[in-house]
């Protein structure tokens, strides 16, 4: 099994699927922030999905939208405009890749609460995925200089106990 995880081929592939996930929600966020996305529309379309005999939306859900997102959804908005970017970017640089993941797992299990099913379902999929084998699919990517940096930085100002004291 560990040579499944720590072969550079297993870890280009994953790369490769993680490059398009991230182009999947660069796409769809710098489609939100360019044109100035507003959620309430989404957001009310959900809370009458909950509604009726086949209701899509679970009542809990439903009521978390009414109260808690629909009279903030200007901070909705912005939240899934600019997350849906952000995710994608650290994603196809392989930068915060777990982050990004978890991230973008949570807002596809949002929509999906949510009623809209569309490509939540693969994305989360490939989200899953791409996070039982993170570490082969952030290989090719920033967070292979990126995490072994901050580790040996945590770790130094663990020894040091000058680092993080104020003076004065």
């Amino acid at each position: 099994m560990k040579q499944i995880f720590e072969n550079k081929i297993v870890a280009a592939l994953l790369t490769v699927l993680r490059v398009w996930l991230g182009v999947q929600w660069l796409k769809a966020g710098f489609g939100k922030v360019s044109t100035g996305f507003d959620a309430s529309g989404f957001i009310q379309g959900a809370i009458a999905k909950s509604q009726g005999e086949n209701a899509v939306v679970q009542g809990w859900y439903a009521s978390f939208l009414e109260t808690v997102a629909l009279p903030n959804s200007g901070l909705f908005s912005f939240l899934v405009a600019w997350g849906e970017l952000l995710i994608g970017l650290g994603l196809i640089l392989g930068a915060l890749t777990i982050p990004a993941l978890v991230a973008g797992g949570f807002m596809n299990l949002n929509f999906l609460w949510a009623g809209t099913i569309s490509v939540n379902p693969t994305l989360l999929f490939v989200t899953v995925l791409l996070l039982l084998m993170a570490k082969s699919a952030a290989y090719f990517g920033i967070d292979r200089l990126l995490i072994p940096t901050i580790k040996k930085d945590v770790e130094n100002r663990r020894l040091d106990p000058a680092i993080g004291t104020s003076a004065g």
